[in-house]
């Protein structure tokens, strides 16, 4: 058994549910779409009052089954103007777990700037935000720790999410307490912000009850074998995410200078100084951390702590995305500058993605030259004070590019293209062209994908595949890293669900996948009553007008082809099972 807390803010009362069964494994993902679905959200102003905030942890948070504490955080996003669920690691989830809370929906608004406090002992109190107001995380992050302790997660709303910057994300503490790891997409944070809640300060306490706690926790350190042993994670935790940049930019699909090339160098003649081969043994001759968990329990250990020189913490983490977007794609080449701008909006807590494809618009726009480094740490100034420009900044990718005239804006659904050029990593492309949550390669990755002469067809098999996998992983409060051992062995967590939360449940063989296609149809049905369109389901023109060098490719896929086959494909198979 679970508790669900749905807070109001307008009057601070709180009501809470008792969930068993089914009921506390359907979470995150899946759970978002079907209570904004429920609410009638998808026709309501996403800063509004009215547009509620969820927080949803998987049903193993609060232990240490290894990659299984994700929160997942959803509204009707105000950047996209559909459906969003935002995924992050760190301790909240484990929190909310081991509280036995299956998670929280904010409701309405406060009037005045709120701290939530929610304690071991069952206590949900509200309190005085004021002091916290306009400071960075880390500052934010420290005062609280100073009153509410070390043993306590936090849900933090950064400065920029105050004045409801579209690129502000959520920021929840790590292992270490830091605040750094984000729920950063779709502009959650401002919807955090609009409600006028600061943060959300969560006790840890202890492991959570279950119904045959033994085989349960067998399962966990089974699972936890295999991760260990298994070749893909193994790699994943020696390089971390740093590394696919040595496979895009060897495919030459690694966005550079506003997706404009996919190879940054030419690694038969130059070190390719922002992939994971070079980061990783830069970071460990300086004395940095190249295996570093993101959440309790997790073995893959893909985060790093990167430091400078001299040893001293620069950011934790830098991670592929960053490294791209904020790196190649506005012309960085030394991982220490993107690194110090990493920081910088880690403290501001807002989405690096959509950061340095803004960057990379407003260079496009001849603001400045790819690789100025100091007009980057200007706008990042703007952007922290919320001056007229740093509020326009915050906007994002898609409202900069149309206010500065642009026409290569990299956006899907208003939303920043991850760090993959859909001209050449192609499943994640047709992945982030049709999905309900806008450009995001969480929904859908496979980059190692062999694509060529591969029909659309073909290639969006592969994507619903993955799709499908990422969207029941995202429901369980599990991270995709683990899907090498996951999808496989789907029997084995199911058998573990059927053992935490029996003896009368008695989940059937194709939940999981029926859980992934079950969330994909009902995020088609939330966008589509926002309003959306196959015509929604676009590249911007100039992935199918313009040849990328080094490859020469163009991009080939149209929603009409995608769509047909792969909403044939999932009503079909939800149909029938």
């Amino acid at each position: 058994m679970r508790k669900y807390l749905n807070i109001n803010l307008n009057d601070h009362s709180v009501s809470s549910e008792q969930l068993e069964g089914e009921a506390i494994i359907k979470a995150g993902r899946n759970f978002i779409v079907r209570s904004l679905l429920d609410a009638g959200a998808a026709t309501v102003d996403p800063l509004s009052p009215e547009n509620p905030l969820i927080f949803s942890a998987g049903p193993f948070a609060g232990t240490n089954f290894s990659n299984a504490n994700r929160i997942s955080v959803g509204c009707k996003s105000p950047l996209t103007g559909g459906i969003k669920e935002s995924n992050g690691g760190g301790t909240f989830a484990f929190a909310l777990g081991q509280l036995e809370i299956a998670g929280l929906t904010l409701n309405g608004a406060s009037d005045d700037w709120t701290i939530i406090r929610i304690t071991k002992v069952g206590d949900i109190t509200f309190e005085d935000a004021s002091p916290y107001l306009g400071k960075g995380n880390f500052e934010a992050a420290a005062m609280l720790h100073e009153k509410y302790g070390d043993k306590v997660s936090l849900a933090l709303c950064g400065p920029v999410g105050e004045y409801l910057g579209l690129i502000a994300g959520i920021a929840f503490s790590d292992n270490e307490n830091r605040p750094v790891r984000l729920s950063a997409r779709g502009g959650v944070g401002a919807v955090m912000g609009l409600k006028k809640v600061k943060a959300i300060v969560c006790d840890k306490a202890k492991m959570p009850t279950f119904s045959d706690r033994r085989k349960v926790m067998s399962v966990v350190k089974e699972y936890g074998a295999m991760i260990a042993a298994d070749p893909a994670a193994q790699a994943m935790g020696r390089n971390g995410t740093a590394q696919v940049s040595d496979l895009t930019n060897h495919l030459g699909g690694l966005p550079v200078n506003n997706f404009s090339s996919g190879q940054q160098v030419d690694t038969a003649n130059e070190v390719h100084k922002m992939g994971g081969d070079y980061i990783r043994d830069l970071n460990i001759e300086r004395g940095g951390e190249t295996t570093h968990a993101c959440m309790p329990g997790c073995m893959i250990k893909c985060s790093n702590i990167y430091v400078d020189a001299a040893g001293n913490e620069i950011v934790s983490p830098l991670e592929y995305e960053t490294i791209c977007l904020l790196g190649t794609n506005v012309g960085i080449r030394e991982p220490d500058d993107v690194a110090r701008l990493n920081e910088t909006l880690n403290d501001l807590g807002v989405d690096t993605i959509e950061v340095g494809a803004t960057l990379g618009v407003l260079m496009e726009a001849g603001e400045a030259e790819f690789g100025d480094l100091a007009y980057m740490e200007a706008a990042l100034v703007d952007i922290a004070e919320g001056t007229e420009r740093g509020k326009l900044l915050a906007q994002g990718t898609y409202r900069v590019g149309k206010h500065f005239g642009v026409t290569r804006i990299p956006v899907v659904k208003k939303q920043a293209i991850s760090a993959y050029d859909p001209r050449v990593i192609e499943v994640t492309g047709i992945t982030m062209t049709v999905s309900a949550q806008g450009a995001d390669h969480t929904t859908g990755n496979l980059p190692a994908a062999e694509c060529a002469g591969k029909s659309t067809e073909e290639l969006s098999a592969l994507s619903l595949d993955v799709q499908i996998n990422s969207a029941a992983a995202d429901s369980l409060g599990i991270c995709v890293f683990g899907r090498t051992v996951t999808n496989p062995n789907h029997e084995m967590i199911i058998g573990a669900l059927n053992d935490a939360f029996g003896p009368d449940l008695d989940l059937d063989p194709d939940f999981i996948n029926r859980l992934g296609r079950e969330t994909l149809l009902k995020e088609i049905e939330f966008n589509e009553l926002a309003g959306f369109t196959e015509a929604d389901d676009v590249l911007p023109q100039f992935f199918h007008d313009e040849e990328l060098p080094p490859t020469g490719k163009k991009a080939r896929h149209y929603a009409a082809d995608i769509n047909k086959f792969q909403r044939q494909a999932l009503q079909e198979a939800q149909g029938s099972s």
